[in-house]
């Protein structure tokens, strides 16, 4: 009995690329590390969990170069070495870089956030937490099996939830939390019965072998099969913060410490769309007719509801800076959607898709650089209104200004080179995708987010009210705000390195 058993054993032993899995498996460690360590730093020395929180992630992204020589997969089939949970392609790669580029720079907001906090945050759950949703976030697209895609888009999402509500005591943090958590579990549902259906209808978890046979599913399947489509749809749709599926995302910014807010409109969107690239381009080409337009009419219906809700912000409205970037953000994913829709009609998906990546990279770094400056200004201003803006070049020249052009990027108008330059490339894909109607629409919203973006850009540098208030910026958020100047400033002067960056073999 003994000598059938070792080579069945020997079959199931799977070899474990260490380097391919470095970046998210350093942000785990971290976090461990960070979580044991807590129970021992004095309360004085909390400062100490914060910083090897970001020594960690910078670690953590670092790893990311070694990869850049080649693919590399890990966790295959030993019956079939191409058939495998794990990838490090130049897609993983470069959403990876974009998951832990962006929780570096949040963890340096939240170094500045919890000093000031008094106490409101505990601090060592807070960067566990961080750091074990930065870790699901950068799996996720790795992710070549539909388990492990839901399971990496879970981990990414609950710590979010507890983070989101963290806030002792306070009633606007735990209503938010309890918003997004109830409505982001009941879109798990749905994505996991979706998932389900395909797994009936195929017989295989892996997007490769899902795409090959689910071409060829018995004609008592075929309905089975679409209805899976439809609902794995849906639940990404939700991370992704489209509309219909968007209601939770001004009260949750709002009720969150801002730098949760800042990572959820950045991290959070990488992690739906990235899976919802894999989900449809990867996955069901084949369906690419029902998925297609489907994602279309989200587009259109998302960018034009979250650039009319952020038009419509009050400047004296408590809280309306964030509000008004929280409703800026639905409207990008709306640009977002686009390219991802354009490839189901497009000959080149992988040229689609790679429009996609440039623009969330560009969104990104300029989204976060926009609320630095809004952490910035609520050190002074707690109710952190788009009225309390006015004047912000009196008292803080250096960060105005850089408001002004992360502003000026997210609406796609010089100086802001890179923003226009990913608003070109998203629209000349609707076109090259026979998407006409749907340019049409996006260039009306382009000019809708012109006049709010241009109203609060103004603001910075109009005479203030009263004294100006000076701003004392800590090196931790000077830090931060610096990293997405430069980056956004850098990819202004070269905006075709994105491209070119995101357009090499993505898959």
């Amino acid at each position: 009995m003994s000598s059938p058993a070792q080579p069945l054993a020997a079959s199931l032993v799977q070899s474990v690329d260490w380097l391919a899995i470095a970046p998210p498996t350093i942000a785990a460690v971290v976090g461990l590390v960070v979580l044991v360590a807590d129970l021992f730093v004095a309360e004085h020395r909390k400062t100490l969990l914060g910083w090897t929180s970001v020594a960690g992630l910078a670690a953590a992204t670092l790893m990311l170069l070694p990869l850049l020589d080649g693919d590399r997969s890990t966790f295959c089939l030993t019956s079939d070495a191409a058939v495998c949970s794990y990838t490090a392609d130049r897609f993983t790669l470069v959403i990876q870089f974009l998951v832990l580029g962006g929780a570096l720079l949040t963890a340096l907001l939240s170094v500045t956030a919890l000093k000031d906090g008094r106490k409101e945050l505990p601090e060592g759950e807070y960067w566990f937490l961080l750091l074990s949703s930065a870790a699901g976030a950068a799996l996720l697209p790795a992710s070549r099996d539909l388990a492990t895609l839901i399971v990496a888009l879970e981990v990414a999402s609950l710590p979010a939830f507890a983070l989101v509500g963290l806030k002792y005591g306070d009633r606007k943090s735990s209503e938010a939390a309890l918003k997004f958590f109830l409505s982001s579990v009941t879109a798990t549902a749905v994505s996991l019965m979706g998932i389900s259906f395909l797994y009936a209808s195929t017989g295989t978890l892996y997007l490769t072998q899902v795409a090959d046979r689910i071409q060829n599913v018995d004609g008592q399947l075929h309905t089975l099969a679409q209805t899976g489509v439809v609902l794995t749809l849906v639940g990404f749709a939700f991370k992704t913060a489209a509309v219909p599926f968007h209601f939770w995302v001004p009260d949750t910014y709002v009720g969150a410490p801002l730098p949760i807010a800042a990572y959820l409109s950045v991290i959070g969107k990488a992690v739906g769309f990235s899976g919802l690239i894999l989900v449809t381009v990867v996955a069901l080409p084949s369906y690419a007719d029902l998925w297609g337009p489907a994602l279309a009419v989200l587009a259109a219906l998302t960018m034009t509801v979250g650039n009319v809700g952020a038009l419509r912000q009050q400047a004296t409205r408590a809280y309306s800076a964030v509000r008004l970037l929280a409703w800026s953000s639905v409207g990008q994913a709306g640009y977002l959607l686009v390219p991802i829709a354009a490839a189901a009609y497009s000959g080149d998906a992988e040229k689609s898709v790679g429009s996609t990546v440039a623009y969330a990279l560009m969104y990104g770094a300029v989204n976060l650089g926009a609320f630095a400056v809004a952490a910035l200004v609520g050190r002074t201003r707690l109710l952190n209104r788009v009225a309390d803006y006015r004047g912000l070049y009196a008292s803080s020249p250096l960060s105005a200004l850089l408001l002004a052009f992360f502003l000026l990027c997210l609406a796609g108008l010089p100086p802001g080179i890179i923003g226009l330059f990913a608003k070109v490339t998203v629209f000349a894909a609707a076109v090259d995708a026979g998407l006409g109607w749907l340019a049409v629409i996006m260039a009306v919203n382009v000019v809708i987010a012109l006049f709010y973006y241009l109203q609060w850009t103004t603001l910075l540098f109009r005479a203030p009210e009263g004294e100006p208030v000076k701003h004392r910026v800590p090196a931790p958020l000077t830090a931060a705000i610096a990293l997405t100047g430069v980056l956004g400033i850098a990819l202004s002067g070269a905006p075709q390195l994105v491209l070119r960056f995101t357009d090499t073999a993505l898959f």
